[in-house]
């Protein structure tokens, strides 16, 4: 267990001063707690993307080839998934360009993001539409409820359906809400994904292979690996409790990468919240997750979270849980209290 210390995940503070290039680009933006979202999308613009459409060059061959496949796959996977998909998520909820320049917001979800394996606008229907507003409960289609969430078998039908019949599902979920918009994008971004696919696998099905069909998988992977580990401890007793159902990281390099999003709790309780807001936020509410038996760990993130889960290392897990309110006394208390809302609920 851990008591909890000082919070150094980021926070926004206002430059002194704005360089030229700040203050030019803040001219577009509607937060100017934005602006590290346009120097994120300038490097993917100027470095993956180029680097992709070199796959498809016919002059380039052999083992040069390779390389820029390999250079690719780094850039992807190692330098920008994660920074890019939780900037996507952000800029979902909180819009990024001004109304004046709205045509800019289909830059990320139309241009950029197929290059990560998201078909476009998918992933704001899913989150947005669904997954927020049914909040990991029965209508949820991505619901970790009624799986055993130490479970390799269980994720692996958890992720096998998502991956199958995902779409499907969300669109069923719409029309059945009759949110037929939400359900028209939806379907409109996973065809177009297809048929684009299927279309540049003439020009180069190897090519296409590895620059889109195969990080649209790894995205879907650590995608669901993701939502199973934020929704992974939940109360039985009170699952539409968002300080019972999420967890919160804190302290941890990768908030400082993915835009706090380790604060999942809060941003479940305030999903308009801006990233920069909830460290402070964390402490301003610290009564609220005490009274709730909420769930915080420090120093580890939710892919810490989901290996330890399916390795059954609850003492992992409680070596980096924080104590609030002192209501656990030892380390095997704590790997309990975890293991019981691991189990499966049936709806």
């Amino acid at each position: 267990m851990k008591n909890l210390t000082t919070i150094t995940d980021p926070v926004f503070a206002r430059p002194i001063k704005y360089t030229f290039a700040d203050l030019f680009f803040l001219k577009f933006i509607r937060d100017e707690r934005d602006l590290p979202f346009i120097y994120l999308t300038l490097k993917i613009s100027l470095t993956l993307i180029p680097v992709g459409i070199l796959l498809y060059m016919p002059f380039i061959n052999g083992w040069v080839w390779w390389l820029i496949a390999a250079a690719y796959a780094y850039l992807n996977n190692f330098v920008f998934k994660g920074p890019f998909g939780l900037m996507l998520h952000c800029t979902s909820h909180r819009v990024f360009f001004k109304k004046k320049y709205s045509f800019m917001n289909y830059y990320l979800p139309w241009v950029v993001a197929p290059f990560f394996g998201h078909s476009p606008e998918t992933y704001f229907t899913h989150h947005i539409g669904m997954h927020h507003a049914e909040n990991n409960l029965e209508a949820d289609e991505s619901s970790t409820m009624p799986f055993q969430r130490d479970s390799i078998r269980d994720f692996s039908i958890y992720f096998g359906k998502f991956l199958i019949r995902g779409v499907y599902d969300l669109a069923r979920y719409f029309f059945y809400r009759k949110r037929k918009k939400l359900m028209f994008r939806s379907v409109r971004g996973e065809l177009l994904f297809i048929l684009f696919c299927v279309a540049m696998s003439f020009v180069s099905f190897k090519a296409t292979l590895w620059v889109f069909i195969i990080p649209m998988f790894i995205y879907r992977l650590v995608a669901m690996m993701g939502n199973w580990a934020q929704h992974s401890f939940v109360d039985a007793s009170d699952p539409g409790n968002e300080y019972k159902n999420s967890i919160t990281c804190i302290n941890t390099k990768y908030n400082v990468k993915c835009w706090n999003d380790g604060y999942h709790i809060s941003h479940h309780e305030k999903q308009t919240m801006h990233w920069t807001e909830h460290p402070l936020y964390f402490k301003k509410t610290l009564d609220k997750y005490v009274s709730n038996d909420a769930i915080v760990f420090d120093g580890i993130h939710f892919l810490h979270v989901f290996m330890w889960l399916m390795r059954k290392r609850y003492d992992l897990l409680a070596k980096n849980f924080v104590s609030l309110g002192d209501k656990f006394h030892s380390s095997s208390e704590v790997e309990a209290f975890l293991r019981s809302r691991t189990k499966k609920i049936a709806f």
